[in-house]
Parts: structure tokens; C-alpha cells; sequence
């Protein structure tokens, strides 16, 4: 394959998430060999980390060298090896509502003013990357933090042609989620939301992405609790093990959980969590708890807590529990990464709309018009291969 230069615009470029992809591929560069946490390394078929280069938007204008120092998430060593690339890296100014995310504020914005002219602002943005950098192609991940969710069913979200009528109007329902996607969307660049937020899974802009042929895949990162729970729910739905309880509870300090502690936000992400379990085992479970704590002194290193209640042969009660603690920035970076190589690829093939077969890295993958999403994890993996081995 030619290698080509493939551009990355983040949304929430200064996060712990993005800090630690880019720090990751600078090491790549520099020859690190471990490929742990990289599910698809071993893909000589897809474009290589190292064509990738980033820019984007974020609210702390602080260069990525000392945000990453911020989020103490890169080990110090490796951090001081790529200090210099990522010192020359700073974030745009971001398009930021406090309305939808109160938690999340920094002096490094757009002024609050039409909507018309922060797509323009945004999409102004990528083809200035797109220049500045010579690439083939620049694919919009949103690492932002989450935003409160408007409401689906509104009239301006249902078809592009009354989203573009909102658009004219400022209707308050389009949030800065949805002007991120929009102008990726209209700039032709594939749009991977990585977030709880709506993104691009809304049927208006759905229809763009399949008008305009550019691939959409989304939302929310399937990292830790989730990654457990789609790959033992199907275990005890083959063995008829009936599950009568989940109880999942997350603490986490980073600035994610600051995000989250906020009610408005913290619903759009359990909505994603909550979602699956249900569709794997084929019934309801009425005791499906999920909780997520803001605990400042953990920071990144996440605890996620399962008790599961389960009967068996004869009614008889058992219970399995699963304590998971994990490093919520180091199980997403690399994810990103491929989501990056793998939405390319996608435009190389010229796939347009929602990438069902990206599933795999979802807690809610995002579908076409009436299709249920797969969780199962197992069953993802098979449907991302089958893909990636189709002749092209």
C-alpha cells in the first residue's frame, strides 16, 4: 500500500484520551515496538500509525506537551521523549456551549454566535489542516466531553432538510456536538464520535453522510466495564444461565468523571451503558444498575466494580463478581488509533454513512435506518473481519 498522510482533527484535542494516542504514535516513530492494546497491529493492509498527524479543537489552549504532563497518564520517561512534537502541537479554539456541558469550561473558545457561522468557523478549520498538512484525507474523532442530550425525536434532528432550516434559525436543540459533525460532514471528512453525545447518530445527519457518501461510525468508546460485560453476557446466555441482577458501579477522577458528575451529562452516558445488556441476553434484567462516582483521587486509573446474580440448574442462586482496575486513557488511545486507520481504509473504499461493521469498538454502535445494533463482542469481531478481508 502507498503510504499517504492522513490528517486527524480532534475534538477535545487537550484530553487524556488524545494526549495519549498522539504520545503513542510519536513513540512509535521513535521505534517502540509494543503493540499491546492495538487490536489490529498485525494489519499490514491498513494505513500505518505513523501517517497519521493531528490537530484540533480544545477548550485549555495549553500545548499537548504540557497537558499530557497534566493528565500524568504517559510514564514520565516516555512523555520526555516526545515532548518536542507534541510541545509544537496547541488546540484551535473550540466551538463550546456551557449549556450543554456545564462542567467543561476554558478560555480557548469560538464566541457563543450564529450557527451558521461556527460551521463555518469549524469547516473553515479543516481545510485549513487539510492544506497546512498536504493530507489524502482528514478523518473528525470526537474525544470531547459529553454533552447533555437533546431531545432525538425533535423535528430539526429528523431530516437534513430541517436541520439545515434550524441552522438558519439557531434553533437551541443543535448542540456543539452536532455542528462538529455537520461541518466534518459537509468538508467530506469520515467523523468517528467517540463519546456518549449524540454526534452524528441522528437520522438528519445520518442522511447526509449517506448523501454526501462519507462513513460515520459511533458512539461511545466500548474500553472497560463495557468490553467485560459483552463478552460474559453472552457466555451465560449460551449456557441458560439466567441473569436475575447486574449491579456495575465506576469511580473514576479524570477529567471524564468531572464531566459525568454533572446530572445532564452523566444521563447521556448511562443511556450508552445501559443499553446492552438487554439485547445480548434476549430479555429485560429489572436489577440493571450502573453508577458512575466522580472520585478526584483516582484520576485516570478507573475501578470498575460488577456483582452479577445468576440462577441456575434447579433455581439455584450464584454470583460472580468482577473488579476491573484499569487505565480508562490507556484502554481508549489505542482504539482511536484504529478507529482512525479502519474509517480511512472506509474512504479508500468509498463507504459513505454508518460503519455497522465498526461495532466492535461501541458501547451503542450506530446503524442504518432500523437496524437493531450487535453487542456481543464476539459477534462484532467476526462482522469487522469478514469486513476487513472482503476484497476491496
Amino acid at each position: 500500500m502507498t503510504e499517504q498522510r492522513i490528517g486527524v482533527a480532534v475534538i477535545g484535542l487537550g484530553g487524556a484520551v488524545a494526549t495519549t494516542a498522539i504520545a503513542g504514535v510519536e513513540l512509535l516513530r521513535l521505534g517502540m515496538q509494543d503493540m499491546s492494546g492495538l487490536p489490529l497491529s498485525h494489519r499490514a493492509d491498513l494505513l500505518p500509525y505513523e501517517s497519521l498527524v493531528f490537530g484540533g479543537w480544545d477548550l485549555a489552549p495549553d500545548d499537548l506537551a504540557k497537558a499530557a504532563h497534566l493528565h500524568r497518564v504517559v510514564e514520565p520517561a516516555h512523555l520526555e521523549a516526545v515532548a518536542g512534537p507534541l510541545g509544537k502541537i496547541s488546540p484551535w479554539p473550540a466551538v463550546a456551549d456551557p449549556a450543554y456541558c456545564r462542567n467543561a469550561t476554558g478560555a480557548n473558545a469560538v464566541p457563543i454566535g450564529p450557527l451558521r457561522e461556527r460551521v463555518a468557523h469549524l469547516r473553515g478549520d479543516l481545510a485549513r489542516f487539510r492544506a497546512e498538512t498536504s493530507a489524502q484525507q482528514i478523518v473528525v474523532v470526537n474525544l470531547a466531553s459529553t454533552e447533555a442530550r437533546p431531545d432525538p425525536a425533535s423535528p430539526t434532528l429528523r431530516t437534513l432538510a430541517g436541520f439545515e432550516a434550524g441552522l438558519d434559525a439557531d434553533d437551541p436543540v443543535i448542540t456543539p456536538g452536532l455542528l462538529y459533525a455537520y461541518a466534518a460532514l459537509r468538508e467530506g471528512c469520515p467523523y468517528v464520535n467517540f463519546t456518549p453525545s449524540l454526534g452524528a447518530d441522528v437520522p438528519a445527519l445520518l442522511e447526509l453522510a449517506e448523501q454526501a457518501g462519507v462513513p460515520v461510525a459511533g458512539k461511545d468508546g466500548k474500553t472497560g466495564q463495557t468490553l467485560v460485560k459483552t463478552v460474559l453476557a453472552p457466555a451465560f446466555r449460551s449456557r441458560a444461565l439466567t441473569v436475575e441482577g447486574w449491579y456495575s458501579t465506576n469511580i473514576l477522577g479524570n477529567r471524564d468523571g468531572q464531566i459525568l458528575d454533572d446530572p445532564s451529562s452523566l444521563a447521556s452516558k448511562l443511556d450508552t451503558k445501559g443499553s446492552v445488556l438487554n439485547q445480548i441476553l434476549g430479555y429485560d434484567v429489572d436489577d440493571h444498575v450502573v453508577r458512575i462516582d466522580y472520585y478526584r483521587p483516582r484520576g485516570d486509573a478507573k475501578e470498575a466494580w460488577d456483582n452479577i446474580d445468576l440462577i441456575g440448574f434447579l433455581g439455584q442462586r450464584m454470583q460472580l463478581k468482577v473488579d476491573f482496575l484499569c487505565r480508562d486513557s490507556i484502554l481508549a488511545a489505542p482504539l482511536v488509533l484504529e478507529l482512525v486507520r479502519l474509517m480511512a481504509e472506509a474512504g479508500r473504499r468509498g463507504e459513505g454513512g454508518a460503519q455497522e461493521q465498526l461495532g466492535y469498538f461501541f458501547k451503542a454502535p450506530v446503524t442504518r435506518a432500523g437496524r437493531t445494533p450487535e453487542h456481543a463482542l464476539h459477534a462484532q469481531e467476526r462482522a469487522l473481519v469478514e469486513w476487513l478481508d472482503a476484497p476491496a
